[in-house]
């Protein structure tokens, strides 16, 4: 029962690492698409 509580937990701690690392690269795209159109905008 241990075992099988602990591979569950490690699956979801896998999971949520993959989502933040997602979420984390659509911010920084975003932040770079706006940081463009900033620069655009001062010439």
């Amino acid at each position: 029962m241990l075992r099988r509580s602990l591979m569950v937990l490690m699956m979801f701690g896998l999971a949520s690492c993959a989502t933040i690392e997602g979420a984390g690269e659509d911010i920084e795209s975003a932040g770079e698409a706006i940081q463009e159109e900033a620069e655009e905008n001062n010439e």
